[in-house]
């Protein structure tokens, strides 16, 4: 464990670094996290009051609430290696991180949480101006905390194990363009992110629990809403551990069955 964190401690250093240089990036990137809350509000909002002020239980405030809370979430658990993981393949990147002494996930990790480091300097003022402007309306208690950060931790290791392991499809195709469009599809839709789930017929919401989807966005938002009961905060950090245990392993077993079929490319 001492060994793994100094190599974190490392990894992490190159990666600030690395991120650095990418400064205009890093301003669209955040420009695109901040422009979808925004349009949802004020979209849902204007709903709202063409409604009398509430859609399906949502008011004005309460909207602002979910979909605040949705950019954190998402802030949080995103990630984008399954897009690079092709490109990493056909470029011939991808034997480099082989021949490292340590699998190439931690320095993936690294990454990503360098990216979230950095942004948190950005994000956490346009949440403070998106609630100034907007009011959002939480119910959240001091017990709800430990949860949710529970809750945070678990949806990032089911979302980033199975977008390693969707990016892993590469080792049989250099082409997954198509199959990471559609998830991300998907995505949009069953974890909560474009509308609360509860807009959904009841069949689409048992689709999007059954799966892993809820687990990795919709289920934090709701915990940090304060909306949900005990009973239903318990049993959504069960379903959880149970996607964090499944993804995990199924990140393993596709990764040995995968890199055997792995071979060097270039362009």
């Amino acid at each position: 464990m001492r060994d793994l964190l100094d190599l974190y401690r490392a990894f992490l250093s190159i990666r600030i670094a690395e991120q650095l240089q990418y400064r205009v990036a890093a301003a669209i990137w955040l420009i695109d996290i901040a422009l979808s809350p925004l349009i949802s509000i004020i979209i849902w909002s204007a709903v709202a009051k063409s409604q009398g002020g509430m859609v399906n239980g949502y008011t004005i405030s309460s909207f602002a609430a979910y979909f605040i809370a949705a950019m954190l979430v998402n802030y949080v658990t995103d990630t984008w290696v399954f897009w690079e993981f092709e490109w990493r393949i056909r470029k011939g990147m991808f034997s480099s991180a082989l021949l490292k002494p340590v699998h190439p996930v931690h320095g993936d990790v690294a990454n990503n949480l360098a990216y979230k480091l950095l942004m948190l300097f950005v994000i956490a003022p346009v949440t403070l101006l998106l609630v100034v402007l907007f009011h959002p309306v939480f119910h959240l208690h001091w017990w709800h905390v430990p949860l949710l950060l529970v809750a945070l931790i678990q949806a990032y290791i089911v979302r980033f194990s199975i977008e390693w392991t969707l990016g892993m499809v590469a080792f049989w195709t250099t082409r997954v363009s198509v199959l990471n469009q559609l998830y991300v599809a998907l995505l949009l839709f069953l974890s909560g992110q474009m509308v609360p789930l509860t807009f959904f017929p009841a069949s689409v919401q048992i689709v999007a629990s059954v799966l892993p989807f809820r687990s990795m966005v919709a289920f934090p938002v709701e915990l940090a809403l304060g909306t949900l009961s005990l009973n239903e905060m318990l049993s959504g950090l069960a379903v959880q551990s149970i996607w964090v245990v499944l993804s995990v392993v199924l990140l393993v077993v596709v990764w040995r069955i995968g890199i055997r079929r792995y071979s060097a490319v270039g362009a």
